[in-house]
Order: C-alpha cells, then structure tokens, then sequence
C-alpha cells in the first residue's frame, strides 16, 4: 500500500488567494495581449476575469496596462507586478513539487524481537528492521520514498560502512520522470498481491542506474526510515498480516 500526500499551490496576499486559474489568466493575457481574447481562449465570461483582476490589483497593485492604439491595434500587457507574481507562484510551485512527490510505503506485519526503539518486524515482503513503539505487537511499517536508495542488485554493501540496514531485491515497475526528480516504483516478492516500494531519485542517478521497467534493482533504507505504527489487533490489516505469518510457518 502507498499513502500520498496532495498539496495544491496557492499565493496569500492579505484577502486574496492566488491559485493556478489566475496565473493561467494571466498567462493568457500575457501570450494574447487582451483580456477578451484571454476570457475567450479560457472559457471564461469578459466580466468575471476582469472582475478578478480588480480584485488581484486591490491586494498587489496594478497587474495590468492598458496599451494605446497605433500600427499595433493597442491592447492589454502585464505589469512588472504580474510578472513578478508569477515567478512567485513558479518558485514556490517547484519547491512544492519535491514535498508533494514524496510517498510512503507502507508494510503491514508482527513485531518479533526488539533492541531499544528498534524491532525487527516480519510482513509480506520480508523482515524489516524498523522503529516501532514500546510494547506494539502488531504494526504498520511506513517508509519514505525521499528514504530509499537504489543501487545495482550486484552492487554490495558492507555492513561495517552503511547503516542501510534494511536491503530488498525488486524490479522496476514504474517510472514517473518529473524536471529533475524521478519517482520510481519497485514491484517486490511477497505474501499477497503485489508488493511496491517508492523511491525518489535523481535525473542523474536514474541515467547512472539505466533505470527502465523491469530492470532488476535493490532497494535500501535506513532502520531509522522505517516508522513502526501501532495497529488495532481486529483491524483488518492486523488480520492479513496474521494470516501472511501463518502461511509461512
């Protein structure tokens, strides 16, 4: 199972959220030099974008200026505010994207020794040596995809020079490229359907790699990436992860 978060950009200026439709509006603006062309190529009422508009430029001052007309025919282009309002809404989209990109996997199973904060939990896929809370029996195992590094399965290493405790061989199911970072998607052996685990790379280390759908790869993590969360014994997931244990003994 995979939890992802959503997150939606959005640009406070006192009363006024700016959202991805005004930035589009003044896109549109911007590439056809008229506020009724833009309302057109948008799909949207003249009255309701210029409605908008006053209520950008009563938060930030004017976005827009009138231009003359002449040999051009006059028209509408965006004031230095507007371009700076976008560049705003751009950088702060492109630092969200990395926050939004970021998954958990997530490993149902039973808490079988512990050392301190740290058990080793059998579930589907294998054991997992993870944090998990005092006297927790049975867990839900999450893991960071920003956590998990990727390196040829052929590729050792050695226990005395990583703490990447937990090691898993897979295959890549999926790629989902994005400007600079890839979110990869590796199918795992195990007890019941089939097991994923996400991970977050870069460009550069997808290219190094030579990451492809079903290229073998290892998957690793730290024990401190892998959160033990305590589930309910009658939940469902308590249940498949006891019947998954039973199978294997």
């Amino acid at each position: 199972m995979t939890i992802e978060k959503e997150y939606t950009t959005k640009l406070a200026v006192d009363d006024v959220t700016i959202d991805r439709r005004d930035i589009e509006m003044l896109d549109a603006i911007d590439r056809y030099g008229s506020m009724h062309r833009a309302a057109e190529e948008l799909g949207r009422s003249y009255a309701r974008l210029q409605n908008r508009v006053v209520e950008i430029e009563e938060a930030v001052g004017p976005i827009t200026e009138r231009q003359r007309g002449g040999s051009g025919g006059g028209g509408t282009e965006l004031t230095a505010t507007a371009r700076e309002l976008r560049q705003q809404f751009d950088r702060h989209e492109a630092a969200l994207d990395g926050v939004a990109r970021v998954t958990e996997s997530v490993f149902a199973g039973t808490v079988r020794d512990r050392t301190g904060e740290l058990g080793t939990v059998e579930t589907g896929i294998g054991p997992i040596l993870a944090l998990v809370p005092d006297d927790a029996s049975e867990v839900q195992v999450a893991v960071r995809s920003d956590a998990v590094v990727l390196t040829d399965p052929e590729e050792t290493l050695e226990a005395d020079s990583t703490s990447l405790r937990n090691r898993f061989r897979g295959t890549v199911d999926r790629l989902e490229p994005g400007e600079s970072i890839t979110r990869v998607t590796v199918g795992l052996e195990g007890d019941g359907g089939d097991p994923t685990l996400q991970a977050l790379v870069t460009k550069a280390s997808s290219e190094r790699l030579g990451l492809a759908s079903g290229r073998e790869i290892a998957a690793s993590f730290k024990a401190t990436a892998a959160r033990g969360i305590r589930i309910d014994p009658d939940s469902p997931e308590s249940s498949e992860s006891s019947e998954s244990q039973e199978s294997r003994s």
